[in-house]
Parts: C-alpha cells; sequence; structure tokens
C-alpha cells in the first residue's frame, strides 16, 4: 500500500516541528496545550503558539501544559490533541487516514515510553507509526553518512534532554542521555537570579535572557539587558540589570554535566571510532547548540574539534523526513514501479 503523505516529526520537549514530503518543514510551534480545566472532560482551547502565549496568564479553569516532558509523553490525552490538530494544519486537504508518520524519539526510551508515542500518532490519526532514534535522526539531517564503517559522534540538546550517541554502520554503538537541557538552563537563570538579587522572575523571562546574552563561554561583545520581575522582600514589580556573566555563572552547572556525559561517552567509545571522531569532530545539534561558545567550550574540555550543525534546529525532522523518502522508494521497488 502507497501512502497519500509522508510526514516527519520532531516530537520535542519545547518545540514542535513536521516536515512533509516535497514540502519541507510546514509546522514550527511549541509544544503546548491551554486546555479547559474544571468539566469532566477537558477541552482543548489552543495548542502551539496561541497556547504558549497564554502561560502565566491564565484564569484558573484554563491551564496551559508542556505534555511532552524530558523528550517522551506525560499527558496522553494532550499530546494526541497537539499532534492532531499539528498534522491536520500541516496535512491541509490531504486525507489524514492515510498519512504515513515517522517520529523521533529519545535514545536509550523504555518500551512502554515508545508504545506511547507509538499510540499517541495512532489515536492522532495517523494510518502507520515508525520511530527513529533522536541522535540518529540528527546526523542523517545533518548529512552525516551514517551507514559508513566510521565512527561520528552528535550531541543533540535539546529542551528536555540532551543525547550523545556515537554512530557507526547505520547504529548505535555508545550512547548517554540525561535530562538536562533547554529548560534546565531557564530554570538555572530563575534560581541565580533569586539568589543573587532577591527577584523572581519567569521562565520565558529567562529563555530570553539566555538567548540574548546568554553563553557558555566568553565572546567579544558581552553586553547586560534589563529584566523586571518581582522582588522577594517587598513582593513588588522590580527592574534589575543582568549582565552576560551572571548568564554565565548560572548556566555553569548544568553545562558540566553535559560536557560530561559527553566524556562518559567518548570514555566508552571503541579506540578505532574515537580516533575518526577525533578527524570528524563533535556534531552539535538541537536548539541548544546555539547558545554561544558551546562548540569552543566542547573543544576545551574534551580536546575534541566540535562544530555546529547548519540549521541545527532543523536537523532531527529533516532526518526523520530523509528516512521516510528512503523507505518510500523501497516501497516503490517493492512493487515493481
Amino acid at each position: 500500500m502507497l501512502f497519500s503523505q509522508d510526514i516527519g516529526i520532531d516530537l520535542g520537549t519545547s518545540n514542535t516541528l513536521i516536515c512533509v514530503r516535497n514540502k519541507g518543514i510546514l509546522i514550527r510551534e511549541p509544544s503546548v496545550v491551554a486546555v479547559q480545566v474544571g468539566s469532566a472532560e477537558k477541552r482543548v482551547v489552543a495548542v502551539g503558539n496561541e497556547a504558549k502565549e497564554m502561560i502565566g496568564r491564565t484564569p484558573g479553569s484554563i491551564v496551559a501544559v508542556r505534555p511532552i516532558k524530558d523528550g517522551v509523553i506525560a499527558d496522553f490525552g494532550s499530546t494526541v490533541a497537539m499532534l492532531r490538530q499539528f498534522i491536520k494544519k500541516a496535512m491541509a486537504s490531504s486525507p489524514l487516514a492515510r498519512a504515513r508518520v515517522m517520529i523521533s524519539i529519545p535514545s536509550g526510551v523504555t518500551e512502554v515510553e515508545r508504545k506511547a508515542v507509538h499510540d499517541a500518532a495512532i489515536a492522532a490519526g495517523a494510518r502507520y507509526v515508525s520511530l527513529i532514534e533522536v541522535p540518529m535522526a540528527a546526523a542523517i539531517g545533518a548529512g552525516v553518512s551514517v551507514t559508513q564503517p566510521k565512527g561520528a559522534m552528535v550531541v543533540d540538546i535539546g529542551g528536555g534532554t540532551t543525547q550523545v550517541a556515537v554512530l557507526s554502520l547505520g547504529d548505535v554503538v555508545c550512547s548517554r542521555s540525561i535530562r538536562v537541557a533547554g529548560d534546565v538552563f531557564d530554570d538555572a537563570i530563575v534560581q541565580y537570579i533569586r539568589r543573587t538579587y532577591n527577584v523572581l522572575i519567569g521562565e520565558r523571562t529567562a529563555e530570553e535572557l539566555k538567548i540574548s546574552i546568554g553563553s557558555a563561554s566568553r565572546y567579544e561583545g558581552e553586553g547586560a539587558m534589563d529584566v523586571r520581575g518581582r522582588g522577594l522582600i517587598d513582593g513588588l514589580p522590580k527592574n534589575i540589570e543582568v549582565t552576560s556573566e551572571d548568564v554565565r555563572v548560572a548556566l555553569t552547572d548544568p553545562l558540566n554535566q553535559i560536557v560530561e556525559t559527553v566524556r562518559t561517552t567518548l570514555e566508552k567509545t571503541p579506540p578505532e571510532l574515537a580516533a575518526d571522531i577525533m578527524d570528524t569532530g563533535i556534531l552539535l545539534t538541537g536548539g541548544g547548540a546555539l547558545l554561544r561558545g558551546m562548540d569552543k567550550l566542547l573543544t576545551e574540555k574534551t580536546g575534541m574539534p566540535a562544530k555546529i550543525a547548519e540549521e541545527p534546529m532543523d536537523c532531527v525532522v529533516t532526518g526523520t523526513a530523509i528516512c521516510l523518502d528512503r523507505d518510500t522508494l523501497n516501497i516503490r521497488k517493492r512493487a515493481g514501479k
């Protein structure tokens, strides 16, 4: 059976990206769902960008939730509603019942977690669902020739997890995954501002600080940013100036955990593959790779060259689309077409 449409999905903790074959990336929205509570059945009010705007601003009857936590499904019903809405938007007039979907999942997840992702896509209306591990999809999307007998290391820093994997001959040789990534970065900034300035800021403000002036190492043109929060002493709104150095200090601990994970994975890598990685370098993907100086930090701490992939946030969803395209060609060959 040939399917009417092939859809690749990067189901991330922070953002969901959907790529439709021959059409490119059509959906790039936050993994957020706003639901109305208080009734027997939760009613979905908004998803994606519209739902994210509601975070921290909703009345008691509406709750904005993130159904994906640490790369896996935490709220099945909200995930199904979110996927159904996103796929419907991406498919437009195409019949969803004949769609074939490939979804990325974190490496090392349990069978129960794999089944939850599969079942969520089926419940959203897909006819056929296949899964691919994030590091493999990221490498393929970045243009790495993973089928060769040559080692390649991918470090994908997403919203909920950082996944480190060594690939060779189309499979994962060794990998490690930690629940330290973009969300933990934001929380570390919130806690640092609270301890240092006695001011409480929201996660959206912390994310703005991370993107605007955050870094993993010193950089030229460092600056400062005025932010507004709530004073912990008097409870009144307060303006403070946060510097690049403040953000870098706040991120020290989570960044060290990522570096240690990379080092541990390298220690478990066979010598021949480690030599390949020394030649090709460590490939950084995911939104966390965009943190200034991330490649420089890994190079300094591991002694291995590190480089950021082109369009690092798109690598995983692009990889799922490439894999689907190859599968489609194989189906047609088997069908004699």
